[in-house]
C-alpha cells in the first residue's frame, strides 16, 4: 500500500468522524497525519518493513503508528470498518462536492435517508433538497451541477497520484533480469495534470515471462486481458495499466506512437505517406500495406531510437510535452522548437508560507532549504487576516515577521529574502492590507479565497481592480481551480490577463499539482497577450519545494521558455523587472 492509499484512508477516517460529529481534536489528528504520509517522500510501507519509528514523523503519534502499520500489513484498517458500521462510507462522496461538507452531508442523511451521489441527485431533482433547512432553491441546483460536474472528473487521476502508483510498478518490472528497459508512455510522459490511464513499454527479447511478471504485482487487483505481447491489468487504487513488450528494433517507434496524442500522430502517419513511407508502432517501412496482416511488411527505415522515427520524417525531435497538435509539427519542419524551460532555470521561488500563518516549517527553515537547492533569492509570503483558519497576519503580526526577517537576513547572507504577503482580494476588489504596509513589502501577491461563485462580470471587475492596485506584483493562482475538486470561478480570464499585462502585474503558474493554475492553454494565451509569468511552488512546508517540477512541466507543455518566466532572471534583474511600471 503506497503512503496516498494511506494518507486516503486516514482521510475517510476523519471524514467519518467528522459526519458522526466527533472530537474536533480527534478529526484534526487524523486530517494531520494524512497530510504527513501523503506529502512524505519515503514510502511508508518500507519504513514499517524496515521496522522504523513511524512516531517520529510530525503528527504521528503511538495510534497513527500502529493504524499506519495495519494499513501496510492487512491492507485495511479496523477503524473504518467499524465507523463504517455508523455512519454510511458512501457519505465522503457527498462532501466531494463543493460546497457540501460534513455537516450539510449528515442532514441530508439524517432527513433525506440520502447516502450516495444517485439518491442526492434524485432528491435534488424531486425537489426535496430545497426544502431542507439551510439549503434552498439556489443550494439544490448548485448540487446538480456539481454532481453533473464530479462524474465529468471520475476516472481521470492527478498526475502527482499517478506518481505514486507509476514509480514503484516501473521499480518492479526492473527487478526482472530479462527486461532491458522500461518507459512510461501516453498523456503521463506528456505531462498531462491528470491521467486516465497509464501505458508502460519494456524492452524484452521474451515477453511471456515478462507478463507474469507484471501480473504477479502485489498491488494488481485484476489481470483485465493478458496476451503474447500485451496485458493489461487494474490496480487496486483503481488506475488501469497497460504494458506493451517490444523488441529494441521497434522501442523508439512503439514509445512515439504510445506517447502520442492521438492527434500528433495522425500528423506523423500522415507526413510518412507523403514520403512513401508507413508509420506504425513497430517502426518506419518503405513499402507495404497500412492494412496487411505482416506489420513487418516493407524496407525497415527507422525504428529503434525515437530521434531516428523523427529524422526520417525529416523532424527533429519532439520534446513529449509539445505532442498535442497545436502546431509544434510545423515548427519543427521550420527548426524553431523552442528551447523549453527547466527546473535548473528557475532562480527563486516566489511564494510560500511558514509557521506565521499555516506553514509548517519556520522562517529560517524554509530559508534554509532553498539556499540549498541552489536558488540566488525568495519570498515569504504568508496569508493576510481575512484568512482566520489559516492563522494569517494583521498589520501589527507583519511588522513583528519583518523583525525577524531581519534578524534572519543579518544571519543569511547566502540568499535573497522577500518580505512578501499573500493578501486577499475581498468582495469588491479592496486588499486585506492597508496600503501603508503593502508600500513597505518587497513583493505584493494577491489571490482570491473567498466569494468564488460571484458572476462572471463581477468576479472580472474585483480581480482587475485588485490588480490595479499600485503595490501589486503577481496575481497568484488565478482561476482558483483545485482539479478534480474545484471548478475554475467564472470570469473573463482575458480581460484580467489583458489588465495585468497594461499594469505590469505578473501571473503565477501555481507549481502545486491541486491547482496547476494557470493551465497549458492559459498559460500560452497570458504569453500571447504580454504578461510575465512565475512559477512558484505554494509551499507550506520544505518538501513541498520539490513540487516545482509540476509546474515546470505544465509551463514546457505552454511552450514556455525561461526568457518567459520572470523567476529565472538573477535578483537584480529580476528586482527591477517586477517593480516595472
Amino acid at each position: 500500500m503506497e503512503n496516498i492509499e494511506i494518507a486516503r484512508v486516514l482521510q475517510d477516517v476523519a471524514d467519518l468522524l467528522e459526519i458522526k460529529g466527533s472530537n474536533p481534536f480527534r478529526i484534526r489528528a487524523y486530517r494531520n497525519a494524512a497530510q504527513v504520509v501523503a506529502e512524505h517522500g519515503t514510502p511508508l510501507r518500507k519504513s514499517v518493513e524496515e521496522g522504523a519509528d513511524l512516531t517520529e514523523l510530525p503528527s504521528i503519534g503511538k495510534d497513527m503508528a500502529r493504524h499506519i502499520g495495519e494499513l501496510v500489513t492487512d491492507g485495511a484498517l479496523s477503524l473504518l470498518a467499524e465507523l463504517s458500521q455508523a455512519v454510511p462510507l458512501s457519505l465522503i462522496e457527498l462532501t466531494r462536492l463543493p460546497g457540501l461538507g460534513a455537516k450539510r452531508a449528515k442532514k441530508l442523511w439524517q432527513e433525506l435517508d440520502v447516502t450516495n451521489l444517485d439518491e442526492l441527485e434524485a432528491a435534488a431533482e424531486a425537489g426535496d433538497v430545497a426544502g431542507l433547512a439551510g439549503f434552498g432553491e439556489k443550494t439544490q441546483e448548485k448540487i446538480l451541477s456539481s454532481i453533473e460536474r464530479y462524474r465529468l472528473r471520475q476516472g481521470r487521476m492527478k498526475l502527482v497520484d499517478a506518481d505514486q502508483y507509476v514509480v514503484p510498478l516501473v521499480e518492479y518490472l526492473q527487478e526482472d533480469q530479462r527486461v532491458q528497459q522500461v518507459e512510461v508512455a501516453g498523456s503521463y510522459r506528456r505531462r498531462k495534470e491528470t491521467v486516465r490511464d497509464i501505458d508502460l513499454l519494456a524492452i524484452a527479447e521474451d515477453a511471456e515471462p515478462v507478463m507474469k511478471h507484471f501480473a504477479s504485482y502485489p498491488e494488481v487487483e485484476q489481470v483485465a486481458s493478458s496476451g503474447g505481447t500485451r496485458s493489461t491489468v487494474l490496480l487496486k487504487a483503481g488506475l488501469q495499466v497497460d504494458l506493451r513488450v517490444v523488441p529494441p528494433i521497434s522501442h523508439g517507434a512503439a514509445l512515439a506512437y504510445f506517447t502520442g496524442s492521438k492527434e500528433h500522430n495522425v500528423k506523423l502517419r500522415m507526413r510518412a505517406i507523403k514520403r512513401g513511407l508507413r508509420l506504425s508502432e513497430y517502426g518506419v517501412f518503405r513499402g507495404g500495406e497500412d492494412e496487411s496482416d505482416d506489420p513487418w511488411e516493407g524496407e525497415f527505415v527507422a525504428g529503434g531510437d525515437e530521434t531516428e522515427v523523427y529524422e526520417a520524417l525529416d523532424l527533429p525531435w519532439i520534446p513529449p510535452e509539445l505532442r498535442e497538435n497545436r502546431g509544434e509539427i510545423e515548427v519543427a519542419e521550420r527548426g524553431e522548437l523552442p528551447d523549453l524551460i527547466t527546473i535548473d532555470a528557475i532562480r527563486g521561488d516566489l511564494q510560500m508560507h511558514s509557521t506565521w500563518s499555516d506553514g509548517k516549517d519556520s522562517l529560517e527553515t524554509m530559508l534554509e532549504a532553498c539556499a540549498a537547492r541552489g536558488y540566488e533569492y525568495f519570498a515569504i509570503t504568508d496569508h493576510s487576516k481575512v484568512l482566520a483558519m489559516t492563522g494569517g497576519l494583521d498589520s501589527a503580526k507583519l511588522r513583528e515577521q519583518w523583525v525577524e526577517i531581519e534578524e534572519i537576513r543579518a544571519r543569511h547572507d547566502e540568499i535573497q529574502l522577500l518580505r512578501g504577503m499573500e493578501v486577499d482580494i475581498l468582495t469588491e476588489g479592496e486588499l486585506d492590507l492597508g496600503d501603508e504596509m503593502l508600500e513597505q513589502l518587497d513583493i505584493v501577491l494577491i489571490s482570491v479565497h473567498s466569494r468564488f461563485d460571484l458572476p462572471a462580470a463581477q468576479q472580472t471587475a474585483r480581480i482587475s481592480r485588485a490588480i490595479q492596485h499600485p503595490s501589486v506584483n503577481i496575481l497568484a493562482h488565478p482561476t482558483g481551480r483545485q482539479i478534480n475538486r474545484r471548478d475554475p470561478m467564472q470570469f473573463d480570464l482575458d480581460a484580467v490577463m489583458q489588465c495585468a499585462a497594461e499594469s505590469g502585474v505578473a501571473v503565477e503558474l501555481n507549481a502545486h499539482p491541486d491547482r496547476l493554475d494557470l493551465n497549458d492553454v492559459q498559460l500560452m494565451r497570458a504569453r500571447e497577450l504580454g504578461c510575465d509569468i512565475v512559477i512558484s511552488t505554494d509551499a507550506h512546508r520544505t518538501a513541498d519545494l520539490d513540487l516545482i517540477s509540476y509546474g515546470v512541466e505544465q509551463a514546457r507543455r505552454a511552450w514556455l521558455q525561461p526568457t518567459d518566466v520572470l523567476n529565472t532572471l538573477p535578483f537584480d534583474e529580476f528586482v527591477k523587472r517586477l517593480n516595472a511600471p
